[in-house]
């Protein structure tokens, strides 16, 4: 069997996570964070990186962050992992889901624009498998409207929107470093800050809602309770590991790209004709390799092809279900139809992408796709 997924190691995390076991510090903060903070700073720009335990508490801190009050709107994309929107509801803010474009499951500003509202506070933008939602028309309109802009970049690692870092262009972003991301941990995540006004309180809020980091830098004699918070620092044993994949970040990107080109070079024109989508990627956005798919013509269609993949051995996924119309959610919502965002859910599958699948491998799943396909 090809799995779709297969964790990927580098060979140095153990040693990492030795040393911290001969340290002073395995409860966080330690030394192999600060190295990680400081990858992020100084390779994107980023103003303020604070390592999470995964990417579903850094959208946590985002919501923290934004102050939002009962009443107060967040625009979510359906199409997108439940965290997006469950960080913003437990902050007691109403989730409006908006719709994917028709090119690709990206939400877009025609697709928000309807939804503004004077309750409106924030817009959560996904940038899905990797690739750049239109930023500077989503910024123009959350300036228009005096709205905050989050971007959930967690496939969006070493990914760029007309030369700049996913995750460095709205009020504040957030990463993931499951097993299933380019970069993991295992489990982690991070919170990206980019807006002066929101840097004290993000690392108030990291620990535990102490001003324990201003202590430690020496800014603060004592350190007490100032705010809400939560324990979102992860320990220095994930930061060790983190950084063991840092380290060959470059390595990763190129071999992920080198596979995802091997599909798309063996499926662009022959699989078009049988009513298959492929990826798009916008002249302003770059591909990081996070993921390849297919939108199929149906759901019948898809799941043929699934099955056919299975029975040679090759491990295949759909995607999200549309949030609007979950179990939890779907009496809530009483919003337009989201027809792009059903399309989605009903048509799209994944292939096998990770580190250590062969350009065999990649090359006779690419095949097999289009002689299914054929017959």
């Amino acid at each position: 069997m090809i799995p779709f997924n297969k964790p990927y190691c580098s060979g140095r995390e153990l040693d990492y996570m030795k040393v911290v076991c001969g340290s002073m510090t395995m409860s966080g903060n330690g030394d192999f964070t600060k190295k990680c903070h400081a990858f992020f700073e100084e390779r994107y720009g980023f103003k303020k990186c604070l390592l999470t335990t995964s990417g579903t508490d850094a959208l946590e801190m985002c919501a923290m962050l934004c102050e939002l009050k009962p009443g107060d709107e967040v625009i979510v994309p359906s199409y997108t992992f439940v965290s997006s929107a469950i960080a913003f509801l437990r902050e007691g803010a109403k989730v409006v889901f908006a719709d994917s474009g028709a090119d690709n499951p990206n939400i877009t500003v025609d697709t928000i624009r309807p939804l503004i509202n004077g309750h409106t506070k924030v817009i959560v933008v996904v940038h899905y498998a990797g690739v750049a939602c239109d930023m500077d028309a989503i910024m123009q309109l959350a300036e228009e409207h005096h709205l905050l802009v989050v971007e959930d970049a967690a496939h969006s690692i070493d990914s760029f929107y007309k030369g700049r870092p996913l995750g460095s262009i709205g009020h504040l972003g957030a990463f993931s470093f499951h097993e299933t991301k380019n970069i993991n941990c295992g489990e982690g995540g991070m919170l990206v800050v980019n807006d002066e006004r929101f840097i004290r309180r993000s690392e108030i809020i990291w620990e535990k809602g102490t001003n324990r980091a201003e202590f430690y830098r020496g800014m603060v004699n004592k350190y007490g309770w100032c705010d809400i918070g939560s324990s979102f620092l992860p320990s220095e044993f994930n930061a060790a590991f983190l950084w063991a994949q840092l380290e060959q970040l470059e390595d990763i990107q190129g071999k992920r790209i080198h596979i995802w080109n091997i599909y798309d070079g063996i499926l662009r024109g022959n699989v078009e004709q049988y009513g298959i989508q492929l990826p798009q990627i916008p002249d302003y956005a770059t591909n990081n390799g996070h993921m390849y798919y297919l939108v199929c013509q149906s759901l019948e269609q898809r799941t043929r092809l699934m099955a056919a993949l299975k029975e040679q051995g090759i491990q295949t996924t759909f995607h999200y279900l549309p949030l609007h119309s979950s179990a939890y959610y779907k009496d809530q919502f009483h919003g337009a139809p989201l027809t792009n965002c059903d399309r989605y859910g009903d048509c799209l599958v994944r292939l096998p992408l990770f580190y250590e699948l062969s350009d065999d491998d990649a090359i006779r799943i690419a095949q097999l796709i289009v002689e299914e396909l054929k017959n």
